[in-house]
């Protein structure tokens, strides 16, 4: 028997929660999420930090502050967010102005990545509660849009009448094969390339007045995903290789006085590299044969010098902290990034270090790389994110959002697509 639903969406990050919750919420569908893993995986489980100011998030060719702020009011209706307070930043402010730097202050909210599978249960709970069906470690292998069916792994099908694609960053490479199936058209030029920075949380104060400082550097680079207090770096795999990121626990757990951020420059690729998914993959692969398939770390101290880092260098003297993040291999970035986007990242270091003296200590590490490759942009056919009849794409991986919020809003406004119809 072939099961049939009104709606199916697919993955159950924030996008595809937003979009759950407000259809389940009119109590007029039967709805399906499906998810491969056993636990969202998108950024409500990694350090779940949330941004709510405008346009922290939301690619501004798509979005305009009204509509954004309209729905990050909803949005905040399920996460319930704690926000952080910011504190004398002014002077931070008044410093990287004098450099052509910008500090943007936005309304943050830090879940932590040890409450954040609590808060993901309790969500995917209330869902069920009202009347969504929830299909975990599930995946969705292939997709009949000619006769709206869905193919699982375990070769059953669904019928359904609407379907949201919400996959997320991890699932970019599918995305894509789904669009090129459907024949949507897309453009995927742009990816964010970088370096994760670990130091001692006395040597970046900023942290104490701004959980998440967002500092925006000429160049087309930022800071990104700032954690601090019990803070630590992790690895990703990807398709081919590993990206670094960063995670924090909440105040519940014991500090171990670090702080992690990523520096990222966006690139946008034109004729004839126009994949910004391949470039970030090369990129990837040549860092893993570097480094023998891990990712590669080096100290600032080391880095001045022009040498590489060695084992002995992650010692317990001038380099006074160990590496949370210890299976990284001690090497030598300027092999491995390419020298514009290595010179304009280490530019802006040197500019964050004038406004917030310390950052570049010779212990702190940069960690490489952190690839960010969200950047699919299908061609939609209106504003709700729909690209053929009755198909919507939405979240990271569909190029809509770039964080928690932000794709939750564009889960809410592809549902008021579907409910507009």
């Amino acid at each position: 028997m072939v099961r049939k639903y009104d709606i199916v969406i697919i993955g159950s990050g924030p996008a595809g929660l937003g979009a759950a919750y407000h259809l389940a919420e009119t109590g007029r569908f039967s709805t399906a999420l499906f998810e491969k893993s056993k636990i969202s995986s998108g950024g409500l489980r990694n350090d779940c930090k949330q941004n709510y100011t405008f346009p922290v998030g939301f690619p501004e060719e798509l979005w305009n502050s009204d509509e954004a702020s309209r729905l990050l009011e909803q949005t905040a209706r399920h996460l319930k967010p704690d926000y952080q307070t910011n504190q004398n930043i002014e002077m931070y402010v008044k410093r990287a102005e004098k450099i052509n730097v910008r500090l943007i202050e936005i309304i943050q909210s830090h879940v932590g990545t040890d409450r954040a599978v609590g808060l993901i249960n309790g969500l995917i709970d209330n869902l069920v509660s009202l009347g969504t069906d929830i299909f975990l470690e599930t995946e969705v292998i292939d997709i009949d849009f000619k006769n709206n069916k869905l193919i699982l792994n375990d070769n059953s099908s669904v019928e359904f009448k609407f379907a949201v694609l919400a996959p997320g960053r991890a699932g970019f490479s599918w995305l894509q094969d789904m669009m090129k199936k459907s024949g949507v058209s897309f453009i995927d030029n742009i990816v964010d390339i970088g370096v994760r920075i670990e130091a001692k949380a006395g040597n970046y104060p900023v942290v104490k007045d701004y959980y998440d400082p967002k500092f925006m550097f000429p160049h087309k680079v930022r800071t990104f995903c700032t954690n601090s207090g019990a803070a630590y770096v992790v690895q990703e795999k990807y398709d081919q290789y590993y990206s670094v990121n960063g995670h924090s626990f909440s105040r519940d757990r014991k500090a171990n006085d670090l702080v992690n951020f990523a520096m990222l420059k966006t690139i946008r690729l034109t004729d004839p590299v126009v994949s910004g998914h391949q470039f970030a993959e090369i990129l990837g692969q040549m860092a893993m044969k570097l480094s023998g398939g891990k990712p590669m770390m080096q100290r600032v101290g080391d880095f001045r010098l022009g040498k590489r880092s060695k084992v002995e260098t992650f010692n317990d003297d001038l380099y006074y902290f160990e590496p949370t993040l210890k299976s990284a291999t001690p090497g030598d970035l300027s092999l491995a990034i390419p020298a514009k986007i290595l010179r304009h990242i280490w530019d802006s270091l040197k500019n964050l270090d004038a406004i917030v003296p310390g950052i570049l200590h010779p212990s702190t590490i940069i960690y490489y790389p952190e690839i960010k490759t969200y950047a699919n942009k299908p061609e939609f056919m209106n504003n709700f994110f729909e690209v053929k009849e009755n198909i919507y794409m939405i979240g990271d991986g569909a190029g809509t959002s770039r964080g928690i919020t932000a794709a939750w809003s564009s889960g809410i406004r592809a549902a008021e697509g579907i409910l507009s119809k």
